[in-house]
């Protein structure tokens, strides 16, 4: 974690370091920006980290010494600690993916439901106290509910454990907490990630607001959706 010097004179952060380097090839900081590591008050250039391209030094030997006469090692370029942030692709896959298995899960008990509508010769979209003293149409919806309460139950646990759905999984993106790329736990992940959102997202005329913002702020240089923020998370590949 890095806080820096703006070109505005103002400091900013603490950033993890891939957030810096995404600054850097944004041309929003060099490498003679003024930084210092978290826990440190000595500024320092951006380029004098090893996170930023810096060479670790070794310590100077005495001439004469066996270390003279040893085989100089290559230094090996730093590798970033950091994790890399998941595509937007992949999260929108992983969505996609996502309701496709709720689908899935649901669709016996909905093929259920339709073939007892077939039955009594009702539609779908029918008188709905028809549709539900038909045949067979209370079996087919106790198996929607409890194929899809099943899905949550699994997807929730994930959730929770690995800051992964099913479609996440597949395609190898988790959520992490944004300071320290922990396990963001159940409060992050599902109450202020999903549960918040959603109330907001369902008031009228601010929700459409809220849904829009949520979804366009995936498009800035850190990809974190507005649910993001409001939880302290991000995205990552796993």
């Amino acid at each position: 974690m890095f806080t820096i010097i703006g070109g505005d004179g103002k400091e900013y952060g603490p950033s993890p370091a891939n957030q810096i380097r995404e600054w850097l090839a944004a041309g929003r900081a060099n490498l003679d920006t003024k930084a210092k590591a978290l826990g440190s008050e000595e500024w320092r250039r951006l380029g004098d980290y090893v996170e930023f391209g810096a060479r670790e030094t070794l310590p100077p030997t005495l001439p004469g010494t066996a270390a003279d006469d040893a085989p100089t090692e290559a230094i090996p370029e730093p590798v970033a600690a950091d994790a890399v942030l998941a595509g937007r692709g992949e999260r929108l896959l992983a969505q996609i993916l996502d309701n496709v298995i709720g689908a899935a899960f649901a669709l016996p008990g909905l093929i259920m439901i339709a073939l007892a509508a077939t039955r009594a010769g009702l539609s779908l979209g029918g008188n709905f106290e028809k549709l539900a003293a038909a045949a067979g149409f209370g079996a087919g919806l106790m198996v929607v509910a409890v194929a899809l309460l099943a899905l949550f139950g699994v997807q929730l646990w994930m959730l929770v454990t690995r800051g992964q759905t099913i479609g996440k999984r597949v395609l190898g993106v988790r959520i992490v907490s944004f300071d320290d790329e922990s396990n963001p736990g159940f409060v992050k992940v599902f109450l202020l990630r999903a549960v918040v959102p959603a109330f907001i997202g369902a008031v009228p005329y601010i929700g459409l607001v809220f849904t829009l913002a949520d979804y366009c702020l995936i498009f800035r240089d850190d990809r974190r959706c507005l649910h993001d923020h409001i939880a302290g998370t991000k995205v990552i590949k796993a």
